[in-house]
């Protein structure tokens, strides 16, 4: 089997942040791919179902962003997996917007809800980092991931969400370079890349 945790805050309030979108695209996976309703366990939320083949739970912590190792460790104590097994999607402030690179273990890059699962689980876990843009600034990151998608950033989004969700069985067969580089020919194929920075059309991050 394997464990999918998608990062963000719970509650409305945070629903539509850009530190958010790795619920977005767990959310799409359930819904595209016909997991279980929702349950509350493990300090989150949890659905299950089947990606080619493969038995997947989806996690969404509660705990808010800065523990959310907490949930991943009860899961992962749960169905007694290691970081081998676990993938957790999450916003990147490193990467353009709408672009996705996917890597196991290295740094954290500020990220918090990354420092709390490394200092739970370890660090040797497969990162599905979902681009967000920098801010231009230190001291704007803050507000940038806790801000909400602008409404001209919404097509790329849903985009991205529906293109991840679609190809996430190569994820859970450890296809990550393969599944990497459908999503960007697809983001591409639906005219979100410029064909020279490679990032969303009109994209001034």
């Amino acid at each position: 089997m394997r464990l999918f945790v998608g990062l963000g805050n719970p509650g409305a309030k945070y629903q539509g942040n850009r530190h958010n979108i790795g619920f977005m695209v767990i959310d799409e996976i359930a819904r595209r791919h016909g997991f279980s309703p929702w349950r509350r366990r493990f300090q989150g939320e949890t659905a299950d179902g089947v990606l080619d083949g493969m038995r997947i739970t989806l996690l969404k912590p509660t705990t808010y962003m800065n523990d959310s190792g907490r949930a991943v460790q009860e899961a992962a104590n749960f169905y007694k997996i290691g970081q081998n097994e676990i993938a957790v999607f999450h916003d990147e402030i490193e990467l353009p917007p709408a672009k996705v690179r996917v890597k196991v273990g290295g740094g954290i890059a500020g990220h918090n809800g990354l420092r709390s699962i490394s200092a739970h689980i370890g660090n040797d876990y497969l990162r599905v980092r979902l681009g967000v843009g920098h801010p231009g600034a230190k001291e704007l990151v803050h507000n940038h991931v806790l801000g909400d998608f602008a409404k001209s950033e919404r097509p790329w989004v849903e985009a991205l969400c529906e293109i991840a969700a679609d190809n996430a069985g190569l994820i859970a067969k450890g296809k990550d370079s393969t599944f990497a580089n459908k999503v960007h020919l697809a983001m591409q194929a639906k005219g979100f890349y410029d064909n020279d920075k490679g990032e969303p059309k009109g994209s001034n991050k």
